[in-house]
């Protein structure tokens, strides 16, 4: 990793260590339907590191192949990643399947068919959480959401205060409106330094958002090298996200 001002993440935690605290990571991949060589390479890399992945699995189109090879990746969790990743936002919007363009009780009927499939097909491995397509759900549905059983809600962003925990990702490796690849990794390096300074002032995670079907080699270079610095770091932990959920709904209960 860089020593360069502002992105050298190693010296950052080396001020947790100073201060008695230990900065938690996790990550999460989105777009999971089927097994496929770029999902063995990431359980592998992840594994390899011992890092827990959060593996948000679109319910409409996966089935039992998915969940036969999960059951070989005890490290994993799997998520609601809505129903079919269908855009259903006007032309003129930004994409959306969990908006106000459908009534709400066809959005919500979808949910609860996805929680009920991914549950049935990952059994504990299945987490209670909804990662909403593209990172955006219309902000009205979320008080329906613990009735259909959802313990936390994960996007993209600061966590605000909503009906239900949020846990966050923070810093997403693709460019998505450039390359499409890999971000500059210097970019990357800044904001995860950046996260982690507000870590150490006022609590939480860093979360990492990750598609590993559409990784380029710069990607892997990138994952590998964090892991590498951050896995070997006594004042850091890659922590899954159930650990989070059971805090922040313990947060939200006092």
């Amino acid at each position: 990793m860089s020593d360069t001002a502002g992105t050298d993440i190693s010296a950052v935690l080396d001020r947790f260590r100073q201060a008695g605290r230990v900065a938690r990571f996790w990550l999460r991949d989105d777009d999971a339907i089927a097994p496929t060589p770029a999902l063995d390479r990431l359980l592998a890399l992840t594994e390899a590191h011992g890092v827990p992945l959060a593996l948000a699995v679109i319910p409409e189109p996966t089935g039992e192949a998915l969940a036969e090879r999960l059951a070989r990746a005890p490290h994993v969790g799997v998520t609601v990643h809505g129903w079919r990743h269908a855009n259903h936002a006007a032309e003129t919007s930004k994409k959306q399947e969990l908006g106000a363009d459908r009534p709400a009780d066809v959005v919500l009927g979808e949910l609860s068919a996805g929680f009920a499939k991914l549950a049935a097909l990952h059994g504990e491995r299945f987490q209670p959480v909804l990662v909403p397509p593209w990172n955006r759900i219309e902000p009205g549905l979320l008080r329906d959401l613990p009735g259909l059983g959802f313990q936390a809600l994960s996007v993209y962003g600061p966590e605000k205060p909503a009906a239900l925990p949020m846990i966050n990702t923070h810093v997403d490796v693709m460019d998505w409106h450039g390359t499409r690849g890999c971000r500059d990794p210097e970019a990357l390096r800044r904001e995860i330094v950046a996260r982690l300074s507000v870590c150490l002032e006022s609590g939480g995670s860093v979360g990492l958002l990750t598609h590993h079907l559409v990784h380029d080699a710069a990607v892997w270079v990138f994952l590998r090298d964090l892991f590498d610095a951050t896995t070997g770091h006594p004042a850091c932990r890659w922590v899954g996200l159930a650990e989070l959920v059971g805090e922040a709904a313990a947060g939200q209960n006092r």
